[in-house]
């Protein structure tokens, strides 16, 4: 079932849309001012002792779905008859399979850097399967605009470009992206929204009825989200915005908005000081959280855009997260530079 956001329905009291009355009058009796379709037909999820749905517990995104559709997937939804297919020949499934067609005592060319295969497939864990939301497999994140696809503006592009020329130099540290600094986690991981990236998927969920707190395995960031709190002042910039919470119904809801300056044009979804991020957590069942996102910027995009995935429930630790990369990767990178500097001068 699509999800529906019934109190942005805007009708005419005489329409002559039976159907659409239908579900404004549902929504109304049912108290849904939020959505359809929170949580599984028929499930009752668990309650913390003040009553509400509980979230505690350690779940995953991984997944080989993505944010965005790829071209090659023509709807949402995948077939059932062409999962098994989609499946054994996705990119990532057929790297993990092959190794990359490694064999042992061969060194990379550097050739596959460009595809992010700095290492071999022993070391990432992106997930195997296309992700299960709401009964279906889907082939993105991105469920509004129809095709999937995150509706840039011009400027929102000349922005992007602007922040990758920025945050992609060789000349000092403060040049090079927040992943490789250690200051935050790579590919949007910390969020909002909380993306899927090739290794450490994982999030650890601790709630009480004044904070829902989030540890991301990546970096091992921490979300600490006051529910019924205030936003800050929006010059208090800090890493993955500033949240806040509040219940509707038995989904908890939290905006973010104030995105440090540095994080704000980078990762997979940029946003600006007029911009705000809305994510709605709800129990699906025993194994899943639906969680969904709603990105609002009149800047960077064209229009609001939606998505949708599912936390999976996970018996797996959380281990410690060390960051290396700002420990001996970045001196590395800026020795070099400089020396190739050297080398250029001297020729």
């Amino acid at each position: 079932m699509t999800f529906v956001p019934c109190n942005v329905i805007e009708v005419n009291p005489s329409s002559t849309r039976p159907a659409l009355r239908s579900l404004l009058l549902a929504c109304t009796l049912i108290g849904l001012s939020c959505q359809v379709m929170a949580q599984a037909p028929g499930y009752e999820p668990p309650r913390t002792p003040s009553g509400k749905p509980d979230f505690h517990g350690i779940w995953t995104n991984a997944s080989i779905t993505d944010l965005q559709r790829n071209p090659q997937y023509t709807s949402l939804v995948i077939p059932p008859e062409e999962l098994e297919r989609l499946t054994a020949n996705h990119p990532q499934n057929v790297r993990q399979a092959t190794d990359d067609n490694l064999q042992q005592g061969e060194l990379l060319d550097g050739s596959d850097l460009g595809m992010g295969r700095g290492y071999n497939a022993f070391w990432i864990d992106p997930g195997t399967s296309f992700g299960f939301v709401k009964g279906e497999y889907r082939t993105s994140w991105v469920v509004e605009p129809d095709n999937g696809r995150i509706p840039y503006s011009e400027q929102g592009q000349v922005l992007r470009r602007e922040y990758r020329e920025t945050f992609s130099g060789n000349d000092g540290p403060e040049g090079r992206a927040l992943g490789e600094r250690c200051l935050i986690g790579f590919g949007g991981t910390g969020g909002p929204p909380m993306l899927n990236v090739l290794y450490n998927n994982h999030y650890q969920i601790v709630q009480t009825d004044d904070y829902l707190m989030i540890m991301v395995e990546m970096n091992q960031d921490a979300r600490i989200i006051p529910i019924g709190g205030k936003h800050r002042p929006p010059e208090l910039h800090q890493w993955l915005g500033d949240s806040i919470g509040w219940w509707d119904g038995d989904t908890l809801v939290v905006e973010t908005v104030s995105l440090h300056p540095q994080q704000a044009g980078g990762g997979q979804v940029p946003l600006s000081d007029q911009g705000k991020i809305i994510e709605r957590f709800s129990r699906w069942s025993d194994s899943q959280i639906l969680y969904e996102f709603e990105v609002t910027d009149p800047v960077y995009y064209t229009q609001t855009w939606r998505g949708e995935m599912s936390l999976n429930a996970s018996d797996s630790r959380i281990y410690e997260y060390a960051c290396h990369e700002g420990n001996y990767g970045l001196p590395g990178i800026l020795a070099g530079e400089r020396r190739a500097e050297a080398d250029a001068a001297n020729q």
